[in-house]
């Protein structure tokens, strides 16, 4: 799309299962190894009760969306303010929701709003990320 084509309020939305394999992949590239995230056996003695997923892996995921479905190509992500409510477990469907709030006209940015929520409906993730949108 070009930038004149996004409207305020427009949303994209997109379900995932944050696999095992993911968890076990984003600690192996990143070597963020917490126990929490990758011993079971740990986990089950922590207030979660079971293996969660890293932070972190669910800001890629919603990187990855920005980056190619929605703004998608040519959107640059400049900066994400993010705040952590709720655990994600291995093996659990989430919803990442993307809504555009503003559009900065002059240079070309867009504000999003970037939300994760569990299949119980409450809210794991919640930010805003402001983006550069460079096509044209």
């Amino acid at each position: 799309m070009r930038y004149e084509e996004f409207k305020v309020g427009q949303k994209y939305t997109v379900k995932k299962i944050i696999t095992t394999e993911m968890v076990d992949a984003f600690a192996a590239i990143t070597g963020d190894k917490n126990p929490v995230h990758v011993d079971e056996e740990f986990a089950k003695t922590t207030r979660f009760g079971s293996r969660i997923a890293h932070g972190m892996l669910s800001v890629g995921i919603i990187s990855a969306i920005l980056g190619n479905d929605f703004p998608g190509p040519g959107s640059i992500y400049m900066k994400q303010d993010v705040k952590f409510f709720k655990p994600i477990y291995l093996e659990e469907e989430v919803e990442i929701d993307i809504e555009l709030l503003e559009k900065i006209e002059e240079k070309k940015r867009l504000l999003v709003r970037t939300t994760v929520k569990k299949s119980s409906g409450e809210i794991a993730v919640d930010g805003e990320a402001l983006l550069l949108f460079m096509q044209e």
